[in-house]
């Protein structure tokens, strides 16, 4: 018997967090927190599983929506084996520590214990960590049955992404994690397994997004570097706000490389924080997964500090490109608080580059035109918007045509839709359907289990 229980995550982006129970070993897969809730809120409901068998984390990869728990968890059960890619163990201890800091700034409650960098760096040195495709076994501690098999497939998301295929005797599950089949400037497209499995856990993130609406990666640099020319050609800075896993990375290759090409008038880039420290990562392990443009150290890469600048003012002085996080300009952080000077700058813009959550600054941001009035935040004065808002998809997620084709390859009896909001399950679900009634369908919910025989 295998159950799935969904912890968080089931039916928004947030907090993803998924149980397993497999002849008595019990496996989690992913622990993540939600960006837009704190303290308690913001965890999975590990209560959930008190009473049941845990034995095995697999952590997809290194965002905070499916990593970032993951303390508070080993803090419940410190004998748990955690495993995942060692890309995705070496960006974790950089972003875990780092969010330490970011915890003590958002909470006050003195109920909600804060792990500590000590606590990091043991947990770290606990995780276990296997190549893409290299298969292993795990088996429960106490009352599991039988030998399981898992092997991890490159995602295609960021460095050390991967999905994740388990297989007891002839039941085969696959969970996607976060998965791209398109390739980016540095991540290559993913990769997933070749024959049918039983259980499909996929993510829906654009499965209410029209792709018509989407421009392919190559089109979208075109685009975006035509809109940079003419910001920086008559004198403007532009502010690009971005995640310092993934998004700045890609971002900072792609302005490099248009450069190099003559594409892009050469000015200067302004980087910082946790970013450089995780592009080091992306630079040691450039020959060691499939990955684009193997040979571009983004270390190499000419960037100034923007923690360097003493008064904003330097950064409309010359034309420049800022690549501050976090990529939804969450307040406190570096790209809000440039965010509330660029919007009063009329020769200046802000570019967007990827998902906005509706209840963050960055979208109110995103969907604003000149002459608007905007509060970023409650404790903020309506600001009037005068510098140029323009938005670009640089996505590091299938399109939902995308998530289809790994559901016409895998050919799962069974699919469990996670990792999206109504709208894209509904239309996954439905889709799903019309292709195959025989099928079985499943919108997860939290703490509600689903049983395959």
């Amino acid at each position: 018997m295998i159950d799935l229980l969904p912890l968080g995550g089931a039916d928004e982006i947030g907090a993803n967090s998924y149980y397993l129970n497999i002849d008595g070993t019990g496996i989690v897969l992913d622990c993540g927190m939600h960006p837009q809730k704190t303290g308690l809120d913001s965890l999975p409901d590990f209560e959930l599983i008190k009473d049941k068998p845990v034995d095995y984390v697999f952590i997809s990869h290194a965002h905070q929506d499916h990593l970032n728990a993951l303390p508070f968890f080993i803090k419940r059960y410190p004998h748990v084996k955690i495993v995942t890619t060692p890309q995705t163990r070496a960006v974790a201890e950089l972003t875990l520590h780092n969010a330490i800091s970011i915890l003590k700034r958002q909470i006050d409650d003195e109920s909600f214990q804060i792990y500590s960098h000590e606590e990091v760096d043991l947990l770290i040195k606990s995780i276990g960590y296997k190549a893409y495709n290299d298969v292993f076994e795990v088996s429960g501690y106490n009352g599991g049955k039988g030998k399981i098999k898992v092997e991890f497939y490159d995602a295609g998301h960021i460095l050390g992404s991967t999905g994740i295929l388990i297989q007891k005797d002839d039941f085969r599950i696959f969970y996607t994690g976060d998965i791209n089949l398109s390739t980016q400037t540095i991540m290559s497209g993913a990769v997933i397994p070749e024959s049918k499995v039983n259980l499909l856990i996929t993510e829906c993130t654009y499965g209410a997004t029209d792709s018509n609406s989407l421009n392919n990666w190559e089109e979208e640099v075109n685009k975006f570097t035509s809109s940079l020319n003419k910001v920086l050609n008559k004198g403007g800075s532009i502010l690009i706000p971005v995640f310092s896993l993934g998004k700045l990375q890609e971002i900072l290759a792609t302005l490099y490389l248009q450069m190099k090409k003559g594409k892009l008038t050469e000015t200067d880039i302004y980087t910082g924080g946790i970013g450089n420290k995780i592009n080091r990562v992306y630079d040691y392990n450039r020959y060691v997964v499939k990955r684009n443009e193997t040979e571009l150290v983004l270390h190499d890469i000419p960037q100034k500090s923007i923690y360097e600048i003493k008064n904003t003012e330097e950064l409309f002085k010359y034309p420049a490109i800022v690549l501050a996080s976090s990529g939804m300009v969450v307040e406190s952080t570096m790209s809000y608080i440039l965010a509330k000077r660029w919007l009063k700058q009329k020769d200046a813009a802000i570019f967007t580059v990827g998902y906005m959550d509706e209840r963050t600054p960055g979208y109110k941001i995103a969907n604003a035109r000149r002459g608007d009035k905007i509060k970023l935040s409650d404790n903020e004065k309506e600001t009037e918007v005068k510098c140029e808002i323009k938005k670009f998809r640089f996505s590091a997620h299938s399109r939902r045509e995308e998530l289809m084709q790994i559901i016409n390859r895998l050919n799962p009896d069974n699919v469990v839709l996670v990792h999206g909001d109504t709208e894209a399950i509904d239309w996954m679900g439905s889709s799903i359907l019309k292709l195959n009634k025989e099928r079985k369908v499943y919108i997860s919910e939290t703490g509600k289990e689903i049983s395959f025989a």
